[in-house]
Formats: structure tokens, C-alpha cells, sequence
């Protein structure tokens, strides 16, 4: 059947026009004022729309469109929100240069809007709050990401409690994203190759306030079916599904800037999925320059950024030697290195010719600038790539870390934000870098604070409620059970909330371990507890299933399905209710799995404490006069025994602090205890764990430094780029002939504070001369232990002259520390242009 396709836009009046420029920029996810000019036009249209801005304005009829351009009330409110949203895209921002190259953010999904289902979790949720963020403080960034057909899938629960999924398909047409076109008004196209295959994508942009998501969409007419389908679905399909996504998002993602008339002179690798953009940038250069691999690899490394965030080897993505070979193995010949060098870039150890490519691997050799998502992450992440820096001691190995923020303007709750807004002032909008303005949250009334907070959790009972009903509707379920629901969960109860990706290492049902002590909990009739679970499993996890299963069959066993609730499809709408009308947001994963996790960050500025297990972003953070912690950061190898005995440690903290604490009232009825603890929290965690922070972080450390690399590099046909590969070139060929022959000191057998040590090293550099060498004294306190230097200092070592074929260096320091010190001499690379001394294979120790 031959049809022709075409777009019907609404017909809106003059006067609301406005109505569809807010609707088309993700802008309006955090200003509710803006959504509510939506659930004002037609409350009915914009429940069946899901909560989709442009489709309720196709839904409402053209009468109600008319009648509404002649409301007064509502045409001062679109002005108000209008004159703001123009003010904001043109007002000042923390960052003021220049916007000529930008800093290109990859992602495979983007949790922006509950309107735009094109993520799946934490990682999206993430990348939709960066995302946000940089236009917030105005930075030169744009995303790259894909167009899923399907997003992620839709999650309902059978009868029995197992999840089942669903895949309904978006309609692009009636969702905030808006295709490019060329100056012809043609779709503007890029094409990569698969295995000898051209796929077509076409590029769509969503706006995001002052910055532009762009998603590349292979789903139309020029490519064959399973071409169309690679953007089908988040992390559906199979692995070689996988292996094209990523090529698509790599090397589709960079032609798809240069198409737009954008140039990344700065990457942001966010996980190892856009790998392969690596790859493409040197391809690139070498094209149009004619460089070598090495001088265009020197030439786009400075200038790349990776954050890695999968603590467990296994989440790192790999591909098997043949789906390599069936991808890839034209481009040795485009880089002129061999297959086996080609390999490498993806391989710890280079020479293991049974090693699989690893995407993480690809991103780390290829970035100067790497970093896990936490504190503890990036300690926890050193150890996983340690061997990539052979003989490096792991407190140098490359990766440092930017704990994970979340936007405040999203994910706190609107009730709550009018009363910051009041108290914190304009400030906390206008100038959200600001972040000592949270201080002010004193400035509230305990009483203003706790009523604020009541009603959202009244929100979240009557929406619970709702959700239950629903899912006993579709079941099956008989009229009395359906009533049951009205009377689920109770507005005025200590409410818990369990919310989060079912994976068995998050341990969801840690809370069953010991029903008798639970159900005297939440059967207690006068300091009760309900807890409310949400969260998907990956579909092929039947093990996070069961989870799911276990918590709906404890609830129906034990008669308490009103008092333990599981509410279905978690997604930012779900997650907006939890965050912020619980009292207590439970975490439970096993130390050290959780890379950050970001939840817990939302409900805290919610007022909302946490009570969890000391890993991820919540090692970091925790204190008394925050939350909770359950247990003491310790580790355990036996996992029944870590279970029962922090299952042991949760349930001790519900009973002795938590359930005292929240019933504890005075002759007001109000907590004020509890409400201390809320205050401090959102003031703490406000400052600490905003998204605006994470991105200061990282323009300060990663951005502007890459930024100004690229600058720096790209000078003079890449001068730099071309001295710094001929330098490693010669490295190579001479790093093994580097000796340290002897090491002297003045060292006596006991020493004095405050004594001068005077070291000198003798060093045959072979045909390396002095100056292209950084010679230090690495010294400190000997562990009794390890016989290791613990906590090392280093000093660089001075070339004194020739003695022979030899070349002396020295150092003098002072003794400073007491008890058994130490030191050894080692050797590393040293060149104007190296961003760090740090490359893999380059260290020698005496």
C-alpha cells in the first residue's frame, strides 16, 4: 500500500502561539508554572496525553482553544511564563566565553521529560540533569544521543506479581523533538558503515532550555528492516544490535556535528558506549591532514573526557573477537596500524591475543581525562583499571571522580519549591551556581516545612492509591480486593520508599528478611511504618523478577498488601512522587556495586532522608545530621552473612532512632527533631549534590582544559600533536634500554626531624636525553605490613652533569615524617605538550 504521509499541526490563536514554542523546549520540565498552562487548557487531554505537552495541545479542541484566547486570567499567566522563558534564554549565566567550539556530550539515553521516553534509569536520568544543567549555567555543550522507536519498555505486573513487558511505540510527531533539514528543507542525513552495509540515520533536535540535544534515527525509508530497527529500543535486540548502536552513537554521533555545522573540538564520553567516537576523530584528522595514527592520536586525546560508571566488571561492554572482525576490520587499513594494534586499543594487555575488545578499555586509552561518579567510585575504579598503568601505585592511576549531581528545579517537588523560592529569594532560581544560598532554608518555619511536606505526602498516598487500583482493574482482580486499595497506605503514616532498577545487587527485599520483626512494624497501632517499592528489572533478569515477585507475595501472605505496596512503571513521574512525598528513602545495594546513585539526592532536597548502606554517592555524604547509615562501610565475602547482618543493622535503626524519632511530637504536633534533621539535610545535600555543582566540577577540571587543549593543539597544523607522537615514537623504541643503575644517600641509620637527605640516582638513558625524562624520588612511610611506601610524596630529581656514560640526578628533601621512611627513584615520560605524565607502558622503577 502506497501512502503519503504529512504533519497536522493544531490551529492555535494568535494570542497562543506562545503555547507551542514552550511546549517544543524541554524548559518547561522544570518550571511547573509552564505545565500548568497545559493542565489548565484541558485537565482531560493532558491525563490522556501522558503528560505530553504537545500532544494536548492536538487533543484540546478548537472551541476550548477559542474560548481560552479570550480568557484573561489565563493570557496574563502564558505572559508571565512566556516574558520568563525569554528572560532566561537571554539572561546571564555563570559561564561567559565563547560558544565558536563546544564540548560534545554522548549519551545512550536522556532522562529529560516523562514526555520523552527515550531512557531507561540512573544513567539517562543523569544525562537528562546534565544536560539541564548546562544550559542552566549557559555552557557551549550539545548532546548526542539516539532515537528510540520504543525507549524503553513499559512494565505491568500479571496476577502473580512477575513482571511483563510492553513496547509501545513513540510518536515523534506529537513529542518535543523537531528533525534538521538542510537549506533545501531536506532531512539532513549522515551514513556509517556496517559491516560493508550503509545505514542512513536522519538527525532530530530536542531543545533543552539555552542547549540542543541532537538523536540520530535510522528508522526510515533509504535502510533496509533491520537497519530501521537499530533504534528501535534502549538496549533491546541482541549483542550485534548493540555493536551497531554504538557505532552509530560513536562515529554517527561525530559526522552527525560536522553535518550541523558543529564542531566538538571537546568530547564527553559518558560510559564506554560512545567508544568508538575515539576512532572517528583520529579517522578524521588523518583524512584531512594526512597524519600518521600516532599524530592524530596525540592530537584528539587532550582533548577527550570519559566517566565511567559500572563498578563490576562485567557491566563494562565487550565484543567477541569475530563481531570485531566483522565490524572493524577495514579500519587497521584506514589507520595504518595493524589488526593486532587495533585490538589493543581495546585490551588491558595487549599481547593477549584472546582478550576481548572492551568499550571502557577503548574510552580510557583514548581520554585524557577519566573519572568515575563518586568518591568512592573513583577509588573503587582505579583498582578495576590499574593494570592498564602497569607498576603505577593505584593512588596515580588517572581516574579521578565527580560525584553525580541532580537539577534541584526538577526534581524538587513544586509545592516545595514555591517555598524555597519565598524564603531562599530569586537568587535561588536566577543564579543557581550560587550554592550558599541554601543556608537559608533556616529562615523556614518548622511548621511551614512539615505542612509543605504532608501534603506531598498526601500526594503520593491518593496517587499510590490510584496506581493500585488500576493494576487490580487490569488483573482481574474482584471488586472487593479493588476497594481494598482505596484504603492503601495511610496519609499520616512513617512512610518508607523503595525505589530503583531491580537488579539482585540492590538487594530489594533485604527489608523480608525477618517477617515476624517487620510485621510487628507495620502492624504497630500506634508508630506504624508502610513501605512503598517501584522499579523495573531488565527483561531478560529473572532473578530481579522474582525480587519484584517475592515483595508482592510477602505483602498477600501476610495480609499487610495495604500497608506494603509495589507501584508499577517506574519512570521520572513515579519517581517525582516518591522522592518527594516519602519520609525515608531506603538503599540497600551491596558495598561497593553502587556507582553513585542519584535518587536519594532528589529526595534529600525534598527534605526526605536517606537511610542506607555507606556506598556510592551516600559514603560521601552521610552524617548524623543528614540521615542514616546502615552499617560502617564494611565489605564481606560470605553475602548471607553481609545480608543478615545488615538486614539486622536496618531493622536495630527503624526500631531504636527512625520510628521514635518521627513519632516523637510535641504539644503542636510537629517532630521538631525530625524537622531539624530534614532542614540540615536539604541544606547539606542541596549544595553538595546539585547538578550545577557537578557541572562547575567539570568544566573546571575537564571542559575548560580540554577546550583550551584543543585550542592549543590544533595551532599551527597540529604542531604540538606532531612533536608529542614523534616523542613516543622514540620512547618506544628506546624505553627498554632505560636503566637506573645505582641509587646514593646520606641516609644514616636513625635520622632527625628536620635533617637534609640528599639522594643521587645514576641513570643510563641510552639515546634519550635528560630533558625528555621526569626522574623523581618517590619516598615516605614503609608499611611493616606490605613493605610498601604508604601515602608516597614525590620529588623531582635535577640532571647534575655526565659522569662517564652515566647521568646524575639529585634531590635533597627534609625529614619530616617519624617512625620507618623510605624512598626508591622512578623514571616517567616529560614533554611540554603531555597533559599527564601518565601514559600505559611508560614507568620504570629502580
Amino acid at each position: 500500500m502506497n501512502i503519503s504521509t504529512y504533519t497536522v499541526k493544531p490551529k492555535l490563536p494568535a494570542v497562543l502561539k506562545p503555547l507551542e514554542e514552550i511546549a517544543r523546549n524541554l524548559w518547561l520540565s522544570w518550571n511547573y508554572d509552564a505545565i500548568q498552562l497545559f493542565i489548565r487548557l484541558d485537565y482531560d487531554a493532558w491525563l490522556q496525553s501522558q503528560q505530553s505537552p504537545i500532544r494536548t495541545l492536538g487533543m484540546v479542541s478548537q472551541e476550548r482553544l477559542t474560548q481560552t484566547a479570550k480568557d484573561d486570567s489565563y493570557l496574563a499567566a502564558l505572559k508571565e511564563v512566556y516574558d520568563r522563558f525569554q528572560r532566561y534564554k537571554k539572561g546571564d549565566t555563570w559561564y561567559r566565553g565563547s560558544h565558536k567550539d563546544v564540548v560534545a556530550y554522548f549519551s545512550m539515553e536522556y532522562g529529560m521529560d516523562v514526555s520523552l521516553p527515550i531512557y531507561s534509569g540512573g544513567l539517562g536520568i543523569l544525562s537528562g540533569d546534565h544536560m539541564k544543567s548546562s544550559s542552566d549555567i549557559g555552557l557551549p555543550l550539545v548532546g548526542i544521543g539516539l532515537l528510540y522507536r520504543q525507549g524503553y519498555f513499559k512494565q505491568m505486573l500479571n496476577a502473580d506479581g512477575f513482571q511483563q513487558e510492553s513496547y509501545p511505540e513513540n510518536d515523534w510527531y506529537n513529542m518535543p523533538v523537531e528533525k534538521k533539514t538542510d537549506k533545501d528543507g531536506e532531512p539532513l542525513k549522515i551514513t556509517v558503515d556496517l559491516a560493508g552495509r550503509h545505514a542512513v540515520a536522519q538527525i532530530w533536535e530536542v531543545k533543552v532550555g539555552r542547549s540542543s540535544l541532537y538523536l540520530l534515527d535510522t528508522n526510515i525509508e533509504e535502510n533496509t528492516q533491520d537497519i530501521r530497527n537499530i533504534t528501535a529500543a534502549l538496549y533491546g535486540g541482541d549483542k550485534e544490535t548493540r555493536m551497531q548502536q554504538e557505532i552509530l552513537l560513536g562515529i554517527g554521533g561525530i559526522r552527525a556535528l560536522r553535518a550541523l555545522g558543529i564542531n566538538p573540538a571537546a568530547t564527553h564520553m559518558n560510559e564506554g558506549h560512545s567508544a568508538f567516537l575515539g576512532l572517528e576523530r583520529v579517522r578524521e584528522i588523518m583524512s584531512e591532514r594526512g597524519f600518521t595514527f600516532e599524530e592524530a592520536r596525540e592530537a584528539v586525546w587532550p582533548t577527550n573526557i570519559f566517566t565511567t560508571h559500572t563498578p563490576v566488571p562485567a557491566g563494562n561492554e565487550r565484543f567477541d573477537l569475530q563481531m570485531m572482525d566483522k565490524y572493524f576490520r577495514g579500519w587497521p587499513q584506514v589507520l595504518g596500524i595493524s589488526w593486532k594494534e587495533f585490538l589493543g586499543l581495546g585490551r588491558v594487555d595487549t599481547h593477549d591475543d584472546r582478550e576481548t575488545f572492551c568499550m571502557t578499555v577503548l574510552a580510557l586509552k583514548m581520554a585524557a581525562y577519566a573519572n568515575g561518579v563518586a568518591k568512592l567510585h573513583g577509588v573503587v575504579s582505579r583498582d578495576m583499571w590499574k593494570g592498564l598503568w602497569p607498576g603505577l601505585p593505584l593512588n596515580e592511576v588517572p581516574i579521578g571522580h565527580v560525584t553525580n549531581g541532580v537539577h534541584p528545579r526538577t526534581w524538587i517537588s513544586s509545592g516545595m519549591l514555591d517555598l524555597l523560592d519565598r524564603y531562599l529569594g530569586p537568587h535561588f532560581e536566577d543564579k543557581p551556581t550560587e550554592l550558599k544560598i541554601w543556608e537559608r532554608i533556616d529562615r523556614i518555619s518548622d511548621e511551614e516545612l512539615w505542612r509543605t511536606h504532608e501534603r506531598r505526602r498526601e500526594k503520593l498516598v491518593a496517587f499510590a492509591r490510584e496506581r493500585i487500583r488500576e493494576q487490580y482493574k487490569r488483573t482481574g482482580a474482584d471488586e472487593r480486593r479493588i476497594r481494598q486499595a482505596e484504603d492503601a497506605l495511610s496519609p499520616y503514616t512513617l512512610t518508607l520508599c523503595f525505589a530503583r532498577r531491580f537488579a539482585t545487587y540492590k538487594r530489594g527485599n533485604l527489608l523480608l528478611r525477618d517477617p515476624e520483626r517487620l510485621l510487628r512494624l507495620v502492624r504497630d497501632h500506634d508508630r506504624p511504618i508502610q513501605l512503598i517499592f517501584a522499579g523495573k528489572a531488565h527483561p531478560h533478569d529473572l532473578p530481579g523478577k522474582d525480587l519484584i515477585r517475592d515483595i508482592i507475595h510477602f505483602a498477600n501472605k501476610y495480609d499487610v498488601s495495604n500497608r506494603i505496596v509495589f507501584v508499577e512503571n517506574y519512570d521520572m513521574n513515579v519517581a517525582k512522587y516518591l522522592t518527594s512525598g516519602g519520609d525515608v528513602w531506603l538503599n540497600t545495594p551491596r558495598r561497593p556495586l553502587e556507582a553513585s546513585g542519584t535518587s536519594g539526592m532528589k529526595a534529600a532536597m525534598n527534605g526526605v532522608l536517606n537511610c542506607s548502606v555507606l556506598d556510592g554517592w551516600w559514603d560521601e555524604a552521610y552524617n548524623p545530621e543528614v540521615g542514616w547509615g546502615i552499617g560502617q562501610g564494611e565489605e564481606y565475602i560470605d553475602e548471607k552473612l553481609q545480608d543478615d547482618i545488615e538486614s539486622k543493622a536496618l531493622y536495630d535503626l527503624l526500631e531504636r532512632e527512625i520510628i521514635p524519632l518521627f513519632y516523637d511530637r510535641g504539644r503542636d504536633g510537629l517532630p521538631r527533631q525530625w524537622i531539624k534533621l530534614m532542614k540540615d539535610c536539604m541544606k547539606q545535600i542541596g549544595q553538595s549534590m546539585s547538578s550545577h555543582r557537578m557541572l562547575m566540577d567539570y568544566s573546571n577540571h575537564f571542559y575548560f582544559p580540554a577546550l583550551k587543549n584543543y585550542r592549543r593543539f590544533s595551532k599551527d597544523d597540529y604542531i604540538e600533536a606532531k612533536s608529542l607522537a614523534a616523542y613516543f615514537n622514540k620512547l618506544n623504541l628506546s624505553w627498554a634500554g632505560l636503566k637506573i643503575i645505582s641509587i646514593e644517600s646520606n641516609a644514616k641509620p636513625v635520622m632527625q626531624r628536620g635533617d637534609m637527605l640528599t639522594v643521587t640516582a645514576y641513570l643510563d638513558l641510552g639515546s634519550i636525553t635528560p630533558n625528555e625524562l621526569q626522574v623523581e624520588l618517590y619516598y615516605g612511610t614503609v608499611s611493616n605490613q606490605t613493605n610498601t611506601i604508604a601515602d608516597a610524596s614525590k620529588a623531582e630529581m635535577k640532571w647534575v652533569k655526565n659522569e662517564g656514560n652515566l647521568n646524575l640526578y639529585q634531590v635533597r628533601i627534609e625529614c619530616v615524617d617519624t617512625g620507618m621512611q623510605g624512598h626508591t627513584v622512578r623514571i616517567l615520560p616529560k614533554h611540554e605538550a603531555l597533559i599527564h605524565p601518565y601514559r600505559s607502558g611508560f614507568i620504570k622503577w629502580a
